[in-house]
């Protein structure tokens, strides 16, 4: 039997007292817990139900494309194209933590069912590929210019329970770290899929802009309330 992991270390926020609802939110490589926080405010979410967003903190772990130095990463990223050697041990590990952070919001009153999962890069692949095989239906996903890993086992290894589940998703047509081909094959393997994946592009690189942040409240509105 598979031990429960750790919770990890997170940052909190609510936008009001006695929230119904919760957004997990997963950082990129090297990053934290706190390189989301400050987007909170800015997705004015006055009129949601009330929201508490978690921040979680990635292990720290030796990353191999960069010269093996230690950072906070999900997994271990082995070849610059991303996925032609993936460390899948490091991906299920990853699934099981953040499994234990919905699990923690399902204890503290908060079902699955109004939970929405959100990442950037790494976390945008975390949160694809955890959201795809989870057994309870969430509100919602998220994925900020990522992509979907172990593609080739995703048709096997999902969950009918999020068969239905939206899913935002955004790339920067300037990515020069998850190229945008990349995005578009996960997008095409989600699609054919028959998952409702909104999809959106912006001229930016590897990072976030003021459309998109506009995009994402929209979207949290929508599956917010009908959750």
């Amino acid at each position: 039997m598979t031990a429960t992991p750790a919770l990890l270390d997170c940052i909190e926020m609510q936008t009001a007292a006695n929230p119904t609802h919760a957004v997990i939110w997963l950082h990129g490589l090297g990053a934290d817990g706190n390189d989301f926080a400050p987007i909170v405010p800015e997705l004015r979410l006055g009129d949601s139900p009330a929201v508490r967003f978690v921040f979680p903190h990635a292990p720290v772990q030796p990353v191999t494309i960069n010269g093996g130095m230690a950072m906070r990463s999900w997994y271990d990223i082995l070849v610059t194209d991303l996925v032609r050697q993936e460390d899948a041990a490091g991906i299920r590990q990853s699934e099981a933590a953040v499994r234990a952070l919905i699990a923690r919001e399902n204890a503290r009153g908060i079902p699955t069912s109004r939970i929405v999962l959100a990442g950037f890069s790494q976390g945008c692949a975390m949160t694809l590929h955890t959201g795809l095989r989870l057994e309870e239906k969430l509100a919602g996903m998220i994925g900020l210019s990522g992509y979907l890993p172990l593609l080739d086992t995703a048709a096997a290894e999902r969950h009918t329970a999020n068969a239905g589940t939206p899913i935002f998703l955004a790339h920067g047509t300037f990515d020069p770290v998850v190229a945008l081909p990349r995005a578009e094959a996960s997008l095409a393997q989600l699609q054919s899929l028959g998952y409702d994946v909104r999809w959106h592009t912006y001229p930016m690189p590897h990072s976030v802009c003021a459309p998109e942040i506009n995009d994402i409240a929209a979207f949290l509105r929508e599956v917010l309330a009908a959750a």
